[in-house]
């Protein structure tokens, strides 16, 4: 799904449950204009800075990550590890490529407990 798709989708949900959603009110919460905002949505410009695409995820409710992968881009946080050693996480990530959903789960798990 493209970003800007996705994004109005979620901020016309918030909206069906409050006003407070506008296109205007939204964009005028996570600093941008509103007709931009509204251009993002209707994909006639590409995606937002990672900043704004962050405030706009805090603002929805919806995790930065999802937002950032959905306008193409990886997180700083996420690349500076990467840079750190990327031949080794380069040849995780592609070892993984084929785990499911609920095998990544269980890895993560056992990496937030330290059972690696």
């Amino acid at each position: 799904m493209a970003f800007g798709n996705y994004a109005r989708q979620l901020r016309e949900q918030q909206r069906r449950a409050s006003h407070r959603y506008s296109v205007r009110q939204t964009a005028q919460r996570i600093g941008v204009e509103p007709a931009y905002l509204s251009k993002v949505e209707r994909g006639n410009v590409p995606p937002p800075s990672e900043d704004t695409i962050r405030r706009l995820a805090a603002d929805l409710g919806e995790d930065a990550d999802l937002l950032l992968a959905l306008a193409g881009r990886v997180g700083s946080d996420i690349r500076k590890i990467i840079i750190q050693r990327p031949i080794l996480f380069a040849e995780l990530i592609r070892a993984l490529s084929d785990v499911t959903d609920d095998g990544l789960a269980h890895l993560v798990r056992k990496a937030r407990n330290g059972q690696f």
